[in-house]
């Protein structure tokens, strides 16, 4: 008869505390919520960030004083321990001009909205030479040499706005930027240009990096404006069109630079769970959204729970990387170094989508993972967050998966329908982030942080 009742009871009992822990958990969550929308800091920070630092460009004066910043702000916080960790960084820069104009088949001058691509030569002077368009990536590949030897190759493939995912359609035309310049000069070109990688008409080049190949000769690379693109592309069907354009582009050694940490130590100290997002941005706008809304979304989350006095079972770890634009020698120097210090790598979580509305959250991770990351979504249904499975990391956590193969990488992902309008842009600039949006996105993270901490994985 005990057995039976024993039996009985012990079914009653899990239900009663996995209800409990429901409750303590919706109770936790409302009020990370609270803090966030009623006595936020994200907003003032990223403030802060953009107007009194503005862009942070590896190698760059900015960049430097980002890493202070950073370091200064972290240590504002009370946090257990803040310091940096030092990385080597590539040093590009764009130099002083940046022109470019095309003659019409009437033989008139038109300038063009140009922005080199991350890493490109110089011209070294005034380069003009015939122009000649492709409009996708494969087109080019099929080309003959005789039809490009001598000219600059315009690759005009637009993103595609079908796809309702728009980092697929990014990712379908990252070709034309990364390696553009190698198709091209495999085919004798003397330059190339491309249309921006931006969802909008607008006359907003966008940059990025681009890569080069040790077996043909490097040419120099630049994005036009998506409005330009079209107006380029008119004036090419009615005649020839002869570009002239001007890089002064400037490679310098590798620079010292940091990667900025912040953490909260949790009574299994030696295991981590990392979260953040990069603090290097390219040159042409504030890095807003990309990355300047990561790396607060986190530092927020992370403010938060030390506000609400929430003791880890992990050590929470925020890292500012430094180097994810053009190189991500911040991701790559930290995983090795948590490694090299006998460190378990709990789980990770990125932010570098923006700081648009938060959707809700992937993982890059076995089947497992993914159903654990699910079991969170139903805690979610209030706060408007609809989107739980299988999904991306980030750049800058992906090297964790070299030394640290088991470990769930964690991608938050907010609305991406805006994000390509300002992606690398001049015109990703503080104005352009939304106060609640970005409070709802550090809201969620924070959320997200404490629930990996306190449910553990199967």
């Amino acid at each position: 008869m005990r057995h039976l009742l024993l039996t009985l009871l012990f079914p009653s009992l899990f239900w009663a505390q996995k209800v409990q822990q429901i409750n303590n958990d919706s109770i936790f969550i409302r009020s990370v919520y609270d803090e966030a929308l009623l006595r936020g800091k994200a907003y003032e920070d990223l403030r802060e960030l953009c107007k009194n630092v503005g862009h942070r460009l590896t190698g760059s004066a900015e960049a430097a004083m980002a890493v202070k910043w950073s370091e200064e702000k972290m240590k504002s916080y009370g946090f257990d321990q803040v310091y940096l960790q030092a990385i080597k960084v590539p040093h590009w820069e764009r130099g002083n001009t940046e022109s470019a104009w095309y003659t019409d088949s009437d033989g008139a001058l038109h300038k063009l909205h140009i922005l080199a691509l991350g890493g490109s030569i110089s011209t070294n002077g005034l380069l003009n030479a015939p122009l000649i368009e492709f409009k996708t990536f494969e087109s080019l590949k099929k080309a003959k040499r005789k039809d490009i030897e001598g000219k600059i190759v315009f690759i005009n493939q637009e993103m595609d706005a079908a796809q309702i995912q728009t980092f697929k359609a990014y990712g379908g035309c990252y070709p034309i930027r990364g390696e553009g310049a190698i198709e091209s000069s495999k085919l004798g070109a003397v330059g190339v240009i491309i249309r921006s990688l931006g969802m909008p008409e607008d006359d907003f080049p966008h940059t990025g990096s681009m890569k080069y190949d040790s077996t043909v000769s490097k040419i120099p690379a630049a994005a036009i404006s998506t409005h330009d693109a079209e107006t380029l592309s008119k004036e090419i069907n009615k005649g020839k069109v002869k570009l002239y354009m001007e890089l002064d582009c400037r490679l310098f050694p590798d620079a010292d630079s940091y990667n900025v940490i912040a953490e909260m130590k949790g009574n299994k100290s030696n295991e981590i769970i990392t979260f953040g997002g990069h603090l290097d941005s390219w040159d042409t706008g504030e890095g807003a959204h990309d990355d300047g809304a990561g790396v607060i979304h986190c530092l927020e989350a992370l403010r938060i729970l030390k506000t609400l006095k929430y003791e880890p079972v992990h050590t929470l770890r925020v890292v500012f990387f430094m180097n994810e634009e053009n190189g991500n020698m911040g991701g790559k120097t930290y995983a090795s170094w948590s490694k090299n210090n006998g460190e378990i790598q709990y789980a990770a979580l990125e932010s570098d989508r923006g700081g648009f509305a938060p959707r809700g959250f992937g993982v890059d991770g076995n089947s497992e993972q993914v159903n654990h990351l699910k079991s969170f979504e139903s805690l979610f249904n209030t706060y408007d967050l609809d989107q739980w499975g299988k999904g991306g990391g980030g750049v800058d956590i992906g090297p964790l998966k070299d030394y640290f193969p088991s470990i769930p990488l964690y991608g938050f992902i907010p609305d991406s329908q805006r994000y390509f309008d300002f992606h690398h842009a001049p015109s990703d600039v503080f104005e352009n982030v939304n106060k609640r949006e970005l409070e709802l996105g550090a809201a969620a993270i924070s959320s997200f942080i404490y629930l990996i901490d306190t449910h553990p994985r199967d």
